[in-house]
Order: C-alpha cells, then structure tokens, then sequence
C-alpha cells in the first residue's frame, strides 16, 4: 500500500511538472506570436486604401518586408531599442518563415514623438536582404533608404526613390506615408529567435536556410503572400 501511495505521488509531481513546463513553453512565444500577428494585422489595414497604399509593383519587386509594430519614443531611454518587428524574404518556395529584429538608433529616435507609430520596410535589393544577416545595420550608412512612394506616387517617384536600397514608410494617428528612416540601426533580436527556433537559430537560416516557422507565428508570413505572391514575380 504504502508503495502504491509513493508511486501514485509520483506521478502526481511528474505530472504538475509537466503541466508547469508546458505553461512556460506556451509563455515563452506569446510576445513573437503577438509580433506576428500585430505586422499581419497592420499590414492588412495599410493595404487596405488603395489611393494611400504601397503600390503593387513596388511590392513585386521587394526582396524581404519588414513591419515594426507600434514603436514609441519613449522606448528609447531601454537599452536604446525603440521597436520590435519581424520581416520575411522571398525564397524559391514562397515567403520565408519570419526572423525577429529591433529597432532602434538616437537620431531614429528623434524623428517619432509620443504617439506609437508603425514602421514598415521593404529591402529592395540582394544586397540589402544581405545585410539582414549582420547582428546589425544602419540605414543610410552601410545600405541606402529613402521614403516610399504610396498610392498614384509611383508614377511620379524619382530615381532617387526607387534605387534605394530601402524604402520605408511610417504610420501614425492613421496617416500613411513615406518616411526617410537615417540613422535608424536594425539588429536580430537574439531572445525572440531563440523563443521561436531554438538556441541555433540565425538570421541566415531562418530567412534564407528553408527553415519551417511554427504554424503560430506564420501570420504574417501569409498575409504578405497574399499581396505579394512569390509567383507573381518575374
């Protein structure tokens, strides 16, 4: 009896403890999942006015889309990061699973005041895709930026714009427009790559290594499929 009653007690341990570390598991993602899903949602808002969205064939031509969600001034004073977002790139077998990055920079900074703001980015050539692989990138120095174009501006954008190497657009209080982002410095958010993919996990292989996301954190990965399919491409 009185080992039936230690056996009995042990899988009631064994049992709480797998039950704690399932819960700590599923916390251990709800902020990269939350990422996800903010990008998608925001994403699918700003598409959403024809005459004041990224137009489609800015879009095509995008190698990686990056969205940071809802960066304040004031985060800047913490550890000098001012945002988080996540991007993806386009692969052979569509979009790629989504790597997570911060935001940040003093002169960034600057340019946004109390009001959250989105931020999105599309890397427009090989070489700034690339330059997602370094632990971090300042824009306007190593790779070049400038406002996107929205709406019927595509027409009349200037060489200037749509060589860049970047083009990046901000979002606040509902006004959607282009936004020249210097100084702004982009680095992985080892912590969120670790949540999701594992202590191995790098930029290189989830973006361009053919690594599968979790099906919880592919939202926006299938949001950006759905405006820019892979195969609509040339």
């Amino acid at each position: 009896m009185k080992k039936l009653y230690m056996n009995l007690s042990l899988c009631l341990a064994l049992g709480m403890a797998s039950t704690g570390f399932a819960q700590t598991a599923a916390k251990d993602t709800h902020d990269e999942i939350e990422q996800t899903t903010k990008a998608a949602t925001i994403f699918k808002e700003i598409m959403g006015a024809p005459d004041k969205a990224i137009p489609r064939r800015i879009l095509d031509d995008a190698d990686c889309i990056a969205v940071f969600p809802q960066v304040i001034k004031a985060a800047f004073g913490i550890g000098g990061r001012g945002g988080r977002g996540v991007v993806v790139c386009r692969s052979a077998g569509g979009w790629s699973a989504p790597a997570f990055l911060n935001v940040g920079g003093a002169s960034f900074g600057l340019q946004i005041g109390a009001e959250s703001t989105d931020y999105v980015m599309l890397f427009m050539t090989p070489e700034s895709a690339r330059s997602l692989l370094e632990s971090n990138v300042k824009l306007g120095g190593s790779v070049s930026v400038a406002a996107g174009p929205v709406g019927r501006e595509a027409e009349a954008a200037t060489d200037l714009k749509l060589n860049a190497q970047i083009l990046s657009y901000s979002r606040s209080k509902g006004l959607f427009a282009g936004a020249a982002l210097e100084g702004a410095v982009i680095e992985t958010a080892g912590g969120d790559m670790k949540d999701v993919y594992g202590a191995n996990a790098s930029s290189k292989s989830v973006l361009f290594g053919g690594v599968t996301a979790p099906p919880e954190v592919t939202a926006f990965s299938k949001t950006i499929e759905g405006y820019a399919p892979t195969k609509s491409r040339k």
